[in-house]
C-alpha cells in the first residue's frame, strides 16, 4: 500500500484512516473509518523518559501524545481529496519488522495498535523555500474502540 521505504529519518510505518461521514434520520453524525494509506514516519513520546506520562492526581490521567514527522501532508488522501484535521486517525505504528511500537495492553483492543488523532500539523520549510516534511502532534484518542477492527497491514 506504500511505495515509500523507511530510513533513519523515517523509521516507522503507520496506517492512516479517513471517515465516511453520514447522518442518521435523527440528525446525529456518524463516521465510519476506513484505511486509506500507509505512510513512513517518525514518532516519539512528548517529553521523553524524564517526564511522567501518567499523572497521579485525583483521577489518573494519561497524556498519550507523540511528536511525529512525515514526508507528505497526511490530510490529503491517496486519491488527492483534502480532509480536515479532525478527519484523520493514525494507528498501527510499527517498525520495518512489523512490530507494533505503540499498542494497547488492556481492554477490548489489547494487543492492537494505539489510535491517535491529529492534534496539529505544520510544514517545515527548508532554506530554499520548499516543504521538506510535516511536523505533527498526535494525541491518543479517548475512545480506543472508535474503530471496531483495524488490522495491521
Amino acid at each position: 500500500m506504500s511505495c515509500e521505504t523507511i530510513d533513519f529519518l523515517y523509521p516507522f510505518f503507520a496506517d492512516v484512516y479517513y471517515p465516511t461521514v453520514t447522518q442518521t434520520p435523527s440528525g446525529k453524525i456518524k463516521k465510519e473509518w476506513t484505511l486509506d494509506k500507509t505512510i513512513v514516519c517518525n514518532a516519539a513520546n512528548v517529553g521523553g523518559a524524564g517526564t511522567e506520562e501518567i499523572k497521579p492526581e485525583a483521577f489518573i490521567q494519561y497524556e498519550g501524545k507523540l511528536i511525529a514527522r512525515a514526508k507528505a501532508d497526511i490530510r490529503i488522501t491517496s486519491n488527492g481529496s483534502r480532509q480536515s484535521a479532525t478527519n484523520v486517525l493514525i494507528t498501527n505504528i510499527r517498525n520495518c519488522a512489523g512490530d507494533l511500537i505503540y499498542q494497547e495492553t488492556a481492554g477490548q483492543r489489547s494487543g492492537q495498535g494505539s489510535v491517535y488523532e491529529l492534534g496539529t500539523i505544520e510544514p517545515f520549510v527548508g532554506p530554499f523555500g520548499t516543504i521538506e516534511y510535516y511536523k505533527m502532534l498526535w494525541r491518543k484518542t479517548d475512545n480506543q474502540i472508535i474503530i471496531e477492527e483495524m488490522p495491521t497491514s
